[in-house]
Formats: C-alpha cells, structure tokens, sequence
C-alpha cells in the first residue's frame, strides 16, 4: 500500500480492492510515483489516460431512488480527486485501486457519440431524460482535450432528446450554445455541486475540481442563459461542511439557482478506509466526531446501502440536517417549483440516406 499526501491528489492511500479476490500487485523498485523523493516529498503522480473501446453506451438503471433509468459516462475515473466519490469502488473492477489510481489512471470512451446515435436509431427506442455526470463527472479536465461530452450533447441536441447533468465543474458553461438551444424546448436541466466555501476544505476535499466561486458563476451564466439549473451540495460531511449549509443555500440561490438538493455522506466499500484515511491525514482533530455522526445517520454503521434511506440517513443528525436545508432554501425561494423535461420532441437520428437531403 503506498501512503503520502500527494500534493494535488484526494486520496492518501493506494490500497488494492479486495473485493474481488483478485492477486495482489507489488511494486516492481520502477514505479516513480510510489517512490519518495530525495528531499522526502512523494515524487509527482501523473495522469494517465486509457482509451476504452466500450460495445454500448447507454447505462441501464433499475435503481428505484434515483430520477432517471439511463446514463452515459464518458469516462471511467475522475482527476477532480474528491474523497468522497461513490464511482471509486468501479476502478476495482479494471484491477485499479479505488484510492491514487481512481484519480490517475483515467479511462476515456471516444466512441460514445457514435455508440449513442446507434442506439437512438434503434426501432422501438423510447425517449427518456439521459443522464450525464451520475458516476464520474463528464467535465473533468480532460473533456477539454477528447470533448466526447460535447459530442454527445451536439447528438441529443440534433434529435430533441432530453438531458440532465451533474458536474462540479465550470467547463460545462463551454456547451451553453447547445444546452440552451435544449432548454428553450424543456430538454436540459444542469445541477451544479456546490459542497464548500471554504477553500481550505475545498483544496483536501475536492483537489482538482474548479472553486466555489467558478462553480457559482457557473450557475450564473446557465441560469442567465435560460437553462434550469439546480445546486447539488452533495454530500454534506459531518463536522467539515454541515456548518455552511445556510451559506451554501444562501450563496447558490443569489447565483441563479431554481432549486437545490443534498445526500448526506455515503461510504460504500472502499470509500470508508479511503475516507478514514484522509480524516487521518488533514482532520485528526476531529475524526471521531465525524465517524460517530456519521454512523449515527448511517444506523450505526460507516454506511447503509439500502434504497431511499441511503439518500436520506436516519435519526436526529439526520432530521437536524433536513429541516435547517429546508428552512434555508425556504427562506430563498429554491424548490418552489418543479422542473419537468419533454420527452415528446424527440426525433431518431437520420440515416445514412436522410442526411443527403
């Protein structure tokens, strides 16, 4: 397992995943990353970039607490780096650590708007809002380079298939050509994830994702824009962000925002070890605290995986934490309505034979 506080990186730890039985791996004495420095600081992590030849698209999803039944995801780990992230635990699957390589060893899909207008051609295919951002963020740095989220979008645009994102990201304001285009016909709808003001927290929480203040005016310009745009404050962390839950509402809505939601933190698998570690490494003050309310929400454990509570928690934490988000995003005017997309407009791409005409 290597251990340091990668400068820039979320994760202090390394660990394999377990889950799967799988051999374990050694470092070959070649690995520079995993190696210290002479000066005694860890050696810089670099971002490595796989290209994943994937037979489909569209992910399916039976998940009955969830506002959606299909995904596209564009890549396969996220270099934002935050400590919290549920998609983590996938990278298990490819034989990657869940922790260091989650944020390093990056898959990306180029395919993807090619696979998407193949199965928006398919008889029978019925529209239904597709989902962007639900696993790993699809504005991560490296969408400036391959733009495959672009390119999905400019495919849901030309056939009036409705959309909704979640980033973390200001990139997204890059595609407001299209996306507003969309939402002059109630096809788009953008949440942006605001966790934390405080950049003190931001810079160990979420390393690499844009500030507070890009993600803000973000919500700004889609909102001026015409697109309907939420406030994600997912998940609100026990102890190190719960106390800037006024702030939050207070600050997204001065921004634009129509509405807004949260999650209270959630550990599944790896991400409790990858999560106490990094309490370890920045918060030692305070980590039994946060456990302890954590397991308090979680029904005494580091996290609970059932349907519908595991968005909510339970008990008093649970309950305070509710009613002080409710009351804050009543006093500045968020959820006041419902944001309905239009399925009805949606068009199959053309054919080989239309597009000559």
């Amino acid at each position: 397992m290597f251990s340091s506080k990668a400068k820039g990186r979320g994760a202090t730890i390394n660990t394999p995943s377990g889950r799967f039985n799988l051999p374990g791996r050694e470092a070959d004495g070649d690995w520079l990353d995993a190696r210290e420095a002479i000066d005694g600081a860890p050696h810089p992590i670099r971002t490595q970039v796989t290209i994943e030849r994937p037979k489909t698209i569209l992910s399916r999803n039976r998940s009955p607490d969830v506002p959606f039944d299909r995904s596209i995801n564009a890549y396969r780990g996220c270099e934002h780096g935050c400590i919290y992230c549920f998609a983590r635990p996938t990278h298990a699957f490819h034989d990657l650590s869940p922790g260091l390589d989650f944020e390093t060893k990056l898959f990306a899909k180029p395919d993807a708007p090619r696979l998407l207008r193949e199965a928006l051609s398919k008889p029978g295919y019925r529209a239904s809002p597709i989902a962007m951002g639900t696993n790993t963020d699809p504005y991560q740095p490296i969408e400036s380079r391959y733009r495959i989220t672009r390119d999905c979008i400019a495919i849901l645009a030309e056939t009036r298939h409705p959309l909704t994102i979640t980033t973390k990201s200001d990139r997204v304001v890059r595609d407001i050509d299209l996306l507003a285009d969309m939402a002059k016909d109630k096809l788009a709808a953008v949440a942006i994830s605001v966790t934390s003001l405080d950049p003190k927290v931001h810079r160990t929480l979420e390393p690499r994702a844009p500030s507070a203040r890009k993600r803000l005016a973000a919500i700004t310009a889609l909102s001026e824009a015409g697109i309907p745009t939420y406030a994600s404050m997912s998940p609100i962390v026990p102890a190190i962000t719960d106390h800037e839950i006024e702030r939050l509402v207070e600050a997204v809505a001065e921004a634009g925002a129509k509405a807004a939601f949260f999650i209270p933190l959630r550990l599944p698998h790896e991400i409790a070890p990858l999560f106490l570690a990094w309490l370890d490494a920045y918060y030692p003050d305070r980590a039994g605290k946060v456990m302890n309310i954590v397991r308090s929400i979680r029904n005494g454990r580091d996290n609970d995986p059932n349907f519908f509570s595991r968005m909510r928690g339970y008990g008093p934490w649970a309950e305070l934490i509710q009613t002080r988000f409710a009351k804050a995003c009543r006093k500045h005017g968020l959820n006041q309505e419902r944001i309905a997309l239009r399925s009805d407009l949606f068009r199959p791409p053309a054919g080989p034979q239309g597009e000559l005409f």
